[in-house]
């Protein structure tokens, strides 16, 4: 890695912070945050702005997100851009130290805000080298480290990132869902508005499965007509069904799709089974296929951006969409039965698809944006309008 420090160099003067790579690589910099240490695989994120949004995305569970824009915190932070109660990232990495907060809607500084989740943050890191080493070797386990007088063990930093076992066969959905069904109030956000309020007129009723969910899909589900019941990730098929569905969606959320799949993908098979309509955003997508047949892939080093170009096959249409994946749907042998709808434009990696003769699909980004845009709203529409 281009400016890392070897492995037993000296530490640079003021370095109080740390990121230690499992094959032994160090880079030193600024803590601020939470102190203490932290262990997780480092992923690189390219959205200009919604920094806390993707702090607090669950998604993120058991990651450490390297923003690639230079400038993260300097609009500081506020409760509005809160998009989970749940563990999100464990850490960040940063290339410039953050600033005074120069926003009209900041309630507080990144690095307070940080500390006060537990949430360790690292500045002054070559983050273009970084995300290059992850580019070109995948994605790495490693620790991060804060110590206000710049105290840290390397070897057993080193040793914390070699024994986590990674991501690959962890379920980490049942880690980050809520403990009990809630009915869900509140819709979009409008600039000096705030949070809309649920309607109270008679709508079609969607049941979400929370894998681990960003509340600004259950924001979207309500503005775009649903009255939304969330769930927990390990519901069964009989309290589901209890709750009478128009229709169930399956949310985001961290892990090996497989993993979480043990118990989710039964359920969902019978919801097929009943054509029950569903829609999947993220791992809820990824599971959609396994219970329909198709299989699920470690991505060598994932999307995670504001930025990224979908076709959607029907008719050629091209959305800039938010991504947040690691794994992805195998498109390489789909299984009859199953229609692939969207592609990647970058890798052609699979984005959407539909369970033919069901009422079920699909979408690998994150049509609710936050951060992001917002060109996918229309699959809220979509399946609201599949509920009758």
């Amino acid at each position: 890695m281009a400016d890392a420090v070897p492995l037993h160099a000296p530490q640079p003067p003021g370095a109080t912070g740390v990121l230690v790579l499992a094959d032994g690589s160090v880079a030193w910099g600024r803590g601020f945050g939470a102190v203490g240490s932290a262990v997780g695989e480092v992923c690189f994120n390219t959205a200009m702005t919604g920094y806390q949004e993707v702090m607090t995305d669950p998604s993120y569970a058991a990651q450490i997100v390297c923003f690639t824009f230079p400038h993260i915190g300097n609009v500081g932070v506020n409760e509005e851009d809160v998009e989970a109660q749940a563990d999100g990232a464990v850490g960040c990495v940063v290339r410039e130290d953050v600033t005074e907060p120069s926003n009209f809607r900041a309630r507080g500084t990144f690095g307070d805000w940080l500390q006060a989740r537990g949430k360790i943050g690292l500045a002054g890191i070559d983050t273009r080298a970084l995300t290059r080493r992850i580019r070109l070797s995948g994605a790495p386990n490693a620790a991060i480290a804060h110590d206000a007088e710049g105290r840290f063990d390397i070897p057993q930093l080193i040793k914390r990132a070699r024994d986590w076992p990674g991501l690959e066969g962890m379920d980490l959905a049942r880690v980050v869902t809520r403990a009990q069904r809630e009915g869900w109030e509140g819709g979009v956000w409008r600039l000096g508005q705030g949070y809309a309020r649920s309607p109270r007129d008679a709508r079609p009723h969607v049941v979400a499965v929370d894998y681990g969910a960003k509340d600004n899909i259950f924001r979207n589900l309500v503005k775009a007509g649903a009255r939304v019941t969330v769930v927990p990730a390990q519901t069964g098929i009989d309290d589901i069904l209890a709750l009478e569905p128009a229709g169930v969606f399956l949310s985001n959320g961290p892990g090996d799709p497989a993993a979480t799949g043990a118990y989710a993908v039964p359920v969902i098979q019978e919801l097929l089974e009943r054509d029950v309509p569903i829609f999947g955003i993220c791992l809820g997508h990824q599971i959609l296929g396994l219970a329909a047949g198709a299989r699920t892939t470690k991505m060598h080093q994932g999307h995670r951006g504001a930025n990224h170009p979908v076709k959607r096959l029907e008719d050629g249409a091209v959305e800039i969409t938010s991504m947040n994946h690691g794994f992805a749907v195998d498109n390489s042998a789909l299984p009859d039965g199953i229609k692939e709808t969207h592609v990647s434009l970058f890798d052609g990696s699979n984005c959407g698809i539909e369970v033919e003769g069901k009422r079920a699909f699909g979408v690998q980004y994150h049509p609710e944006a936050s951060p992001g845009p917002q060109d996918s709203y229309y699959l809220f529409q979509k399946f609201v309008g599949m509920l009758g």
